[in-house]
């Protein structure tokens, strides 16, 4: 197998088209956060500040404090509506899944111990009734 075939069945996989899908969408739902806690958070986190104070000045020496601030506050809101959508809400759903899928079919014959279909009033192994 050549070089371009291995690349191209690499890239085909399933696997590598969802996290490149994973990555623009996250990449966007990065900006709206952003957005988000630069034109809101911040905003009421400036208002709880003494006046004259602006948080995205802070610095202490060299260090730019404010903008250490803004990502953290970007990042825990980011982490929370993750765990919020992703965890909370998807897992209720394949949580659901995975208890439907969970039902068992078939039921065991109390003569010979062979797997029969729930339904079933004789056993296919031993015709007994059931």
């Amino acid at each position: 197998m050549s070089l371009k075939d291995e690349f191209k069945t690499f890239i085909m996989k399933g696997n590598v088209v969802d996290l490149a899908i994973a990555v623009v969408v996250g990449g966007a739902f990065g900006k709206i956060v952003t957005a988000f806690v630069d034109g809101i958070v911040m905003p009421l986190v400036t208002m709880v500040l003494p006046a004259n104070i602006k948080w995205e000045e802070w610095v202490i020496g060299t260090f730019r404090i404010g903008s250490v601030l803004g990502a953290t506050v970007n990042f825990l809101i980011i982490a929370l509506v993750i765990f919020l959508v992703l965890i909370k809400f998807l897992g209720r759903f394949m949580k659901k899944e995975e208890a439907a899928a969970a039902a068992p079919t078939t039921k065991e014959c109390p003569a010979c111990l062979e797997q029969v279909p729930l339904k079933a009033t004789r056993c296919k192994y031993c015709t007994s009734q059931l």
